[in-house]
């Protein structure tokens, strides 16, 4: 007997329950992607909406004109919202007035371990908002610096960076270094130091000359006072001098001009200092808090 070759005609057919089993299932999956995209699209939605919230508290808490940036980091957000617990939010914001004489201080900050329960959040309540940990800086403009007593003295004040070697001991004939930072071994810099060098220069007025006049100081984070310190080392003239040297008998006049000090109670964050910076035109503190209540950021 001679058999032929099975046609497609002649397989058999798919049962009717196993080919319903496969839609069903198909239809589960569609189901299931499509109630995940929309609990993420909604975590998205409430993350933008709490940021948003906490971003119009934070406006009004430093005195904003405009709203701060904040994020919320982690996923998914509706289990930290739900329990009151946030892991790590950032809030950044420039153009803080602070004490009625700076106008225009930069913040940034990480908070980390953050309870803020919705329904305080919602209502305003900043004092029911706690902080686990905060790392922070303020950023200070030469503008502001220069009311700030008694820097307020000093006319056209400028901020530029400087090396401490080059601050205690001048140059020898060489021009100023340019400061740089030094890199760990996996490319990050390194902690900031308590202390770092910088010019301060400005026009004063001396035995009724206007005297343009270059300071040298070192600027100190004082953890123990909460303070920042301008410690004026040495002065020269000005360019259109003839000669850089200033007479003893004058620094001693017009050195404490250049001795100041700032708080951090009145800086925003209200953080330990741990670390200060200098770039051209500003001074960045950096510091740390502990258990803060957010109604306390702009004390």
């Amino acid at each position: 007997m001679v058999s032929r070759p099975v046609t497609r005609d002649d397989r058999p057919a798919p049962r009717p329950d196993a080919r319903r089993r496969g839609r069903r299932a198909r239809r589960w999956v569609i189901a299931l992607v499509v109630l995940v995209l929309l609990l993420v699209g909604a975590d998205f939605g409430a993350a933008a909406y709490a940021e948003h919230m906490i971003s119009q508290k934070t406006r009004t808490q430093l005195q904003l004109s405009d709203d701060p940036s904040v994020t919320i980091h982690g996923f998914p957000f509706l289990t930290q919202a739900l329990g009151g617990d946030y892991r790590h939010i950032s809030v950044s914001a420039a153009g803080i007035p602070v004490a009625g004489k700076l106008q225009d201080v930069a913040v940034n900050a990480e908070l980390e371990n953050v309870t803020a329960p919705l329904s305080d959040l919602t209502a305003g309540n900043t004092k029911a908002i706690t902080i686990g940990e905060l790392t922070g800086s303020v950023t200070i403009k030469a503008a502001d610096l220069a009311r700030l007593s008694p820097l307020d003295k000093i006319k056209d004040l400028r901020i530029e960076p400087s090396t401490t070697e080059y601050v205690q001991n001048g140059d020898s004939g060489q021009s100023e270094p340019t400061p740089t930072t030094t890199k760990t071994t996996e490319g990050q810099p390194e902690q900031d130091e308590s202390s770092t060098g910088v010019r301060i220069s400005g026009h004063l007025q001396f035995a009724g000359k206007d005297l343009e006049i270059f300071c040298f100081a070192m600027i100190e984070a004082d953890a123990a006072k909460g303070t920042i310190n301008f410690l004026p080392k040495r002065l020269q003239f000005g360019n259109d001098q003839e000669t850089t040297v200033v007479p003893a008998a004058v620094q001693k006049v017009l050195m404490p001009n250049f001795n100041a000090s700032i708080s951090t109670k009145d800086l925003p964050l209200s953080v330990t200092p741990t670390g200060v910076q200098v770039h051209s035109g500003s001074v960045t503190i950096k510091g740390k808090a502990a258990n803060v209540s957010f109604a306390d950021l702009s004390k």
